[in-house]
């Protein structure tokens, strides 16, 4: 359904974009952040869903200013990778890869209203971009590794936001997320039980019922925000 892009960063550099146009005029535009295993299958099939549901769906490389076209499977090698490489992704200097993301939401929104998505990490970049970025009208981390540091609550999102996360994800503990929820009563929280990962169907962690409830409820959420 999609194809690769070319966007242009604010320092110029061209970021690998995946994007996926719905059959009929968008309602609006959804911008998707991988997890460290690159824009891969699964992300692209993320990317098509949301097409599928009326949305432009936008997902930049967020690996690109480290390595480009990483596109990583689930074996304990991969994770390996995308860690070091996620790692070398955090270690850049400010603005870092905020500034492809932000290319990626400009682009989008020639579609409409923007909303944003993203998924581990993604998750992570996806908070940050609530606080940060300018052009979103809403935001969805899932399980997003850091969200609920002490660092990462500290900050103040700009637009609604609903948060999903699991209870067995170790990654994760739920102190940490009651946390959050306690220092973010305007962000909507849900918890599953369901481990890391819950959405992937790629990966050995995949939950079908939550990440079914949990595909609905970003969808409501989009829907009122986007149209």
């Amino acid at each position: 359904m999609g194809n690769f892009i070319e966007l242009q960063s604010a320092d110029g550099l061209r970021i690998q974009t995946y994007t996926a146009m719905p059959t009929t005029k968008p309602k609006g535009a959804v911008v998707v952040l991988q997890e460290i295993f690159g824009v891969n299958s699964h992300i692209q099939a993320i990317a098509d869903g949301f097409a599928a549901e009326g949305y432009y769906a936008v997902a930049p490389s967020t690996f690109d200013r480290a390595k480009p076209g990483v596109d990583l499977g689930y074996s304990t090698e991969d994770m390996t990778a995308g860690m070091a490489l996620k790692a070398a992704v955090e270690a850049l200097p400010a603005p870092g890869v905020l500034q492809d993301i932000q290319a990626a939401i400009r682009h989008a929104a020639d579609a409409g209203p923007v909303g944003i998505v993203g998924y581990c990490y993604g998750g992570l970049l996806t908070w940050r971009a609530a606080c940060e970025l300018e052009g979103l009208a809403c935001a969805v981390p899932y399980y997003g590794g850091g969200v609920t540091t002490p660092e990462e609550i500290a900050r103040k999102p700009k637009v609604p936001v609903m948060a999903h996360f699991g209870t067995q994800d170790h990654w994760i503990p739920m102190d940490t997320v009651q946390a959050f929820e306690k220092a973010h009563p305007e962000v909507e929280v849900h918890v599953y039980e369901a481990n890391h990962g819950f959405n992937c169907d790629q990966r050995g962690s995949w939950n079908a019922g939550a990440a079914a409830t949990a595909r609905e409820r970003t969808l409501y959420f989009f829907g009122k925000h986007l149209g």
